[in-house]
């Protein structure tokens, strides 16, 4: 695969990432709306600035699980060996990128239990989070959020492991994030608002750019690994 072939590949897996961000933002606000404007309520905040600092600072959590992926990726790849290994993980982990997104779907035969801590330590941090004063508050608050469960957070740090270099797997993240802003800043206002089935109807899109940037790590990986079998016979 050439430079240019490669350029293209890594600008396309931003784009999904951040229209998975877009339109998952639907699902979020079903998910995430009421807490965070519970949250605020709580830690009763009266400027812009700690509704910023909160999700600056969950942004900032994905991109630090983007790096940590892309590291990881990094070392099982020199651990071992190079060559055909670096196809058989791109397949794998595209496989499992895959499978995230039919979950979103509802259709997964696999569902989704995985998460980046432990679900009920998270929540005791959220909630005492909002005693530690108004901007300290908001930044915790918005560095747990980071590490919830969600199955779209976890499909971009499993495909971030196929990262070229670490920083890229950090931008995908942050394409990732920068997707779900708009939204979540603006979930005390819009809480509520979007219906059902529009919500329903957002998550289908945001799991099908999971589905197909899944599609598109297996297919890097098959060719890197036929490219490695003739390489190496």
């Amino acid at each position: 695969m050439d430079h240019t072939q490669h350029q293209a590949l890594v600008e396309f897996s931003y784009w999904l990432a951040f229209m998975t961000g877009i339109l998952g933002s639907g699902h979020c606000l079903g998910m995430c709306g009421g807490l965070v404007s519970g949250f605020f309520m709580k830690l009763g905040a009266r400027s812009f600035a700690p509704y910023l600092a909160y999700h600056l600072t969950r942004v900032g959590v994905y991109v630090l699980i983007g790096l940590l992926a892309a590291a990881l990726g990094t070392v099982l790849m020199q651990a071992g060996t190079f060559g055909r290994l670096q196809g058989l993980l791109q397949i794998v982990a595209g496989g499992i990128v895959i499978l995230l997104g039919l979950d979103l779907l509802g259709v997964s035969p696999w569902r989704n239990t995985l998460a980046f801590a432990p679900v009920n330590w998270l929540r005791r941090q959220f909630v005492d989070a909002s005693a530690r004063g108004v901007l300290p508050g908001a930044i915790i608050g918005g560095a747990i959020n980071g590490l919830m469960p969600c199955s779209m957070t976890m499909a971009m740090a499993i495909k971030a492991t196929t990262a070229p270099s670490v920083v890229e797997g950090g931008l995908l993240l942050l394409a990732f994030g920068a997707g779900t802003l708009p939204s979540m800043l603006a979930a005390s206002f819009l809480f509520g608002r979007l219906g059902v089935r529009t919500r329903g109807w957002l998550l289908r899109g945001a799991a099908l750019f999971v589905v197909v940037l899944g599609l598109t790590t297996v297919w890097q990986g098959i060719r890197y690994y036929l490219v490695m079998q003739r390489l190496l016979g």
